[in-house]
C-alpha cells in the first residue's frame, strides 16, 4: 500500500511540475533555462562539431550555452529518411543556430516549430502550375531549406561538413537560420527586423549596392569572397553574407567594409576579434 501511495504522489508531483512549467511565461521559462547547468557532454559536442565555438570568448560561450538550452526546449527535431535524432545532432544544430542570437534582444526564432533532418542531401520534386492544374517539373537535390511556416530542413551530412571548416565561408545552418531571421516579419527579402526604424535606410542602401555588385561579378564569371549563390536574390545574399561574416570576417571587412559594418551592427558581434585572439 505504501508503494502505491508513493508512486501516486510521484505521478501527481510530476504532473503538477509539468503544469507549472506550461503556465510559465516565456520570460520566466527562459530565465529558468538560462540557469540550468549545461551538460559536460554537450560541451564536448560543441567543441568537436562547432569549430566557431572554439573561437568564442568565454562570456559568449556561456551565453551560447543558455541559448542552446532554450532552443532545445522549444524546438522539435524530427529525423527523416531513416535518420535517428541524437543529442549530437540536436546540440550541433542548436549551437550553430544560436550563434546568430548572441548579444541580441531576440525572440529565439519565434516562428520556428520544427527542424527536420535528413541523413544527407535529399531530393525534392518541384512543380509548375498552369491555371488550376499542377504538373511535376523536375527533381532537385537540396541540402537545406527554410520556410516561414515554422520549418527548417537540413542535411546532417552537410551540417557536419560545413561546420568543421570555418574558413570556406560556407555553413549550412548559419545560412538557413539567417533566412529564419529574415522571415520573422513574414517576408524573406533580405531585410530582417532591425532595432530602429532609422537603421533601415543604411541597411537597404549598403546591402542593395553589394547585392547588385555581386550580381554583376557573377554575370561576368568573376569570383568574390561572397558565394555566387548570393546573387540569386536579396534573401540569398543576406544568408550568404551572414556565412561570410562569421567564417571570413577578415576578408569581408577588408573587401566589403560597409557590408561588414552593417552585419556587425545587426548581430552585435565582431568575429574579426575572435580570429585575431585565436591567432
Amino acid at each position: 500500500m505504501t508503494d502505491v501511495v508513493t508512486t501516486t504522489a510521484v505521478v501527481v508531483a510530476t504532473a503538477a511540475a509539468a503544469v507549472w512549467m506550461w503556465y510559465q511565461s516565456p520570460a520566466q521559462r527562459h530565465k529558468r533555462l538560462l540557469k540550468r547547468p549545461f551538460p559536460a557532454e554537450w560541451v564536448e559536442i560543441l567543441e568537436k562539431n562547432v569549430k566557431l565555438y572554439q573561437l568564442l570568448p568565454s562570456p559568449l560561450r556561456q551565453q551560447l550555452h543558455g541559448q542552446v538550452q532554450i532552443f532545445l526546449d522549444e524546438k522539435d527535431f524530427e529525423g527523416c529518411g531513416g535518420l535517428t535524432i541524437t543529442d549530437e545532432i540536436r546540440v550541433t544544430i542548436a549551437g550553430l543556430a544560436s550563434l546568430l542570437l548572441l548579444n541580441r534582444h531576440t525572440r529565439h526564432y519565434p516562428g520556428l516549430k520544427a527542424v527536420l533532418v535528413y541523413p544527407a542531401a535529399y531530393v525534392v520534386q518541384s512543380t509548375r502550375r498552369e491555371g488550376l492544374v499542377e504538373f511535376p517539373d523536375q527533381r532537385e537535390v537540396h541540402l537545406g531549406e527554410s520556410w516561414n511556416n515554422g520549418t527548417v530542413i537540413l542535411s546532417w551530412c552537410d551540417v557536419a561538413l560545413t561546420s568543421h571548416d570555418v574558413r570556406d565561408g560556407h555553413n549550412l545552418v548559419l545560412h538557413e537560420f539567417a533566412h529564419q531571421l529574415d522571415q520573422e516579419d513574414g517576408v524573406g527579402d533580405g531585410i530582417p527586423i532591425l532595432e530602429q526604424q532609422s537603421k533601415y535606410y543604411a541597411w537597404a542602401q549598403v546591402l542593395s549596392d553589394e547585392y547588385h555588385r555581386l550580381v554583376e561579378l557573377t554575370a561576368k564569371g568573376k569570383k568574390d569572397i561572397l558565394q555566387a549563390y548570393g546573387a540569386t536574390n536579396p534573401a540569398e545574399f543576406f544568408a550568404v553574407a551572414t556565412e561570410a561574416f562569421f567564417e571570413k570576417p577578415v576578408q569581408l571587412q577588408r573587401k566589403h567594409p560597409e557590408l561588414y559594418g552593417q552585419l556587425k551592427d545587426f548581430f552585435h558581434l565582431d568575429p574579426l576579434t575572435w580570429k585575431q585572439s585565436s591567432g
